[in-house]
């Protein structure tokens, strides 16, 4: 088939539809109004803005996450922007169905009203990137500059942001390392088009520098900064609002490399599964263990109530101190997964469950009875004084080591779970049935697999 046929089809399925869109706008003029309604209550000097793909109208249908921002003049002092704001999305919150708090560079809300989930965050009201003085000063600046520049091609940006999704390279948090949907927005305004994106999927990876707003012409010194300092990463997109960012900060060489296989692969043999990819199959984790003569070490331990958005980085970050720790410990480690059931788990596939160690083994005096039979059961037998030793091959369990590094605090952990951690429950070759199918897909590398 063609892909333009696929596109179609394609987009017939993610475009919102018109009631949709009606439900979306009125849901954000509720939270306009009752934004508006609260500064004037608390009487603080701030401006509501809507930003995300709602406000640049990139969504896809059935996804209405709301991004509110609450934005104070510029020359607020921190500290009175995070007091200030702090209170006034609490305030605007607390009129919404309910809400929790979670904390970035500082905090913000994250509520749900009328089945919609909706971020209400504090920050500066800023007109240009000079202005910028906390991370999330800029969303401002990238809704206006996507709106501006994006010319009717928001089901391009539809259409690109759903493929990848489908082929697992979509989300820019630090435990996906993936395309952010602003990331896509620039790279259709840059390429023109879903398919001309994909045509260039080489030539991205060789140009490597995208310069949409033309920032090495205008600010050279500082863009270079940032081409040079992003050097290693797959693209260096500046950000057209920004000179000193680089867009494609958070997409690792992985993600990429899924957009490098899969997009010529769509435009040699299009086909919808590429949007909409099969159902994971479904597999026995214990199968795979027999097959690769491997073995699974689960560890399994209740978390302090992190947000994702916290949960995650950290325990990215434990696994990998983990790894680190069980191959200084002479332990192969062949992969790690990570994730959130009934209880937070961290998996590790390692080459072996048992090492063999040499451990000193004191003896008797050697001119004793005791000392000669010493002597006799013994390979490697040496003096030192009066004294024999030798050496004693001990074979020690990978769940006796964990627990061993972890009672000793040798393993790098996330910040907020070595408490948890220190405690979780380790599990060798079996996890509970809930993991099951989480065992499965990490064992079998179907979660990551290429070839699909």
């Amino acid at each position: 088939m063609d892909p333009e046929e696929i596109v179609k089809e394609v987009l017939s399925r993610i475009r919102p539809t018109v009631e949709e869109r009606a439900f979306v706008e009125g849901i954000m003029g509720e939270l306009e109004s009752i934004a508006w309604e609260t500064i004037e209550e608390l009487g603080l000097n701030a401006k509501p803005h809507f930003v995300g793909s709602l406000a640049k109208d990139t969504y896809l249908a059935g996804d209405h996450d709301v991004d509110l921002f609450l934005a104070f003049p510029p020359d607020t002092p921190v500290s009175k922007l995070r007091e200030d704001g702090f209170e006034l999305v609490k305030a605007i919150a607390g009129k919404l169905d309910d809400y929790e708090v979670s904390y970035a560079e500082h905090p913000y809300v994250r509520a749900s009203y009328r089945g919609v989930s909706v971020d209400l965050v504090p920050c500066y009201e800023v007109s240009n990137w000079k202005e910028v003085r906390t991370a999330v000063d800029r969303s401002i600046l990238h809704t206006g500059w996507v709106i501006e520049n994006l010319k009717g091609r928001n089901d391009e940006v539809r259409l690109l942001k759903k493929f990848l999704k489908g082929i697992n390279a979509y989300g820019s948090e630090v435990y996906v390392r993936g395309f952010s949907g602003y990331l896509a927005e620039v790279l259709i305004i840059e390429y023109g088009s879903f398919l001309e994106v994909l045509e260039k999927a080489d030539f991205m990876l060789r140009k490597k520098v995208i310069d949409p707003g033309k920032w090495l012409a205008r600010e050279y010194r500082l863009a270079m900064e940032t081409v040079e300092r992003e050097a290693d990463r797959p693209l260096v997109v500046i950000d057209p609002v920004d000179p000193r960012r680089n867009v494609a900060s958070n997409l690792g060489w992985e993600r990429y490399g899924s957009f490098y296989f899969k997009a010529p692969l769509f435009l040699e043999s299009p086909s919808e599964s590429f949007f909409f990819p099969r159902e994971r199959p479904k597999g026995s984790y214990l199968s795979e263990l027999r097959r690769k003569g491997t073995h699974l070490v689960t560890l399994l331990f209740n978390e302090p109530g992190l947000v994702d958005d916290v949960l995650f980085p950290q325990l990215l970050r434990s696994a990998r101190g983990l790894e680190r720790a069980l191959s200084k410990e002479g332990f192969n480690v062949l992969g790690w997964d990570f994730g959130r059931r009934d209880r937070a788990f961290i998996m590790l596939e390692i080459d072996r469950r048992e090492r063999e160690r040499i451990k000193l083994k004191p003896g008797p005096e050697f001119f004793t009875e005791q000392g000669w039979d010493f002597y006799r059961k013994n390979d490697r037998v040496w003096i030192v004084g009066k004294r024999l030793f030798a050496e004693k091959a001990v074979r020690e369990n990978v769940v006796d080591v964990i627990a061993g590094l972890l009672e000793r605090g040798q393993v790098a952990l996330g910040k907020n779970l070595r408490e948890s951690i220190a405690r979780a429950e380790i599990l060798l070759d079996y996890v509970p049935k809930e993991l099951e199918e989480d065992a499965y897909l990490f064992l079998s590398r179907e979660k990551w697999n290429l070839k699909g």
